[in-house]
């Protein structure tokens, strides 16, 4: 997967992903956080997506941290859950 920063400032940071489905995951877990505005687009199946975040409360590079542990921890869930049976 690569990630490529196109435009970041403190309250805003726009991103170019590979794949879709970790931008999907990432916009829902960002959404759930209450940040102000998290969307990714695509103009093409070929192109990677274009993800734009946007927070006035806190940094938006601590969002993504917060989002990416959230993700972790919940993948470490399902890890033990299937395991267990």
């Amino acid at each position: 997967m690569q990630v490529e920063i196109i435009k970041e400032d403190k309250n805003q940071v726009e991103l170019k992903i590979d794949d879709v489905t970790v931008a999907e995951v990432l916009r829902v877990y960002l959404n759930e956080q209450g940040i102000d505005f998290a969307a990714w687009k695509r103009e093409h199946p070929s192109k990677p997506v274009t993800f734009v975040i946007k927070s006035e409360g806190k940094t938006v590079k601590k969002a993504i941290s917060e989002a990416v542990e959230a993700i972790k921890k919940d993948l470490e869930n399902i890890e033990k859950a299937v395991k267990k049976k």
